[in-house]
């Protein structure tokens, strides 16, 4: 597999569980619903999307039988949607205590994101609009029948 591949899938998990760790604390403390924003964007663009993209990444080039249009790309939305998500999450944070930077790094953080989902959604149509491979010859497989046995 790719790295990129194996990274979008660690850090799927990586989200994963601190999304579900976030969610037990915010059902052990009531008073941090705030930070329910950040659970759920953990859960979401972090467990769900980083899936989803390290999946398709892997499996939609060889359903086209076409290379990926572009690996750097995909380097790139790594990069990218993670920062991104984390410096969502860290504005989700810094939101529920009226701190001045939790706008800015939200801002930030979502055009990260945002960029991220851009890049893999180019990425994948294009791919998958390459024009086909041509074969040289048609490949012809003979199945046995039960008299060549």
């Amino acid at each position: 597999m790719d790295w990129f591949v194996v990274a979008f899938l660690k850090a799927s998990l990586t989200w994963l569980t601190c999304g579900v760790t976030l969610g037990v604390a915010i059902a052990a403390h009531p008073a941090w619903t705030a930070y329910y924003p950040a659970h759920t964007h953990m859960n979401l663009l972090g467990f769900v999307a980083m899936m989803i993209y390290g999946i398709a990444y892997h499996v939609i080039p060889r359903f086209v039988g076409r290379p990926l249009y572009s690996r750097r790309l995909a380097a790139y939305q790594w990069w990218a949607s993670n920062a991104g998500l984390a410096l969502l999450v860290v504005g989700f944070v810094l939101r529920p205590g009226g701190h001045p930077g939790a706008t800015p790094v939200l801002v930030s953080g979502g055009v990260l994101a945002a960029f991220g989902a851009y890049g893999f959604a180019f990425n994948i149509w294009r791919t998958i609009a390459q024009a086909p491979l041509r074969r040289s010859s048609p490949r012809t497989v003979k199945l046995p029948i039960a008299t060549d046995l």
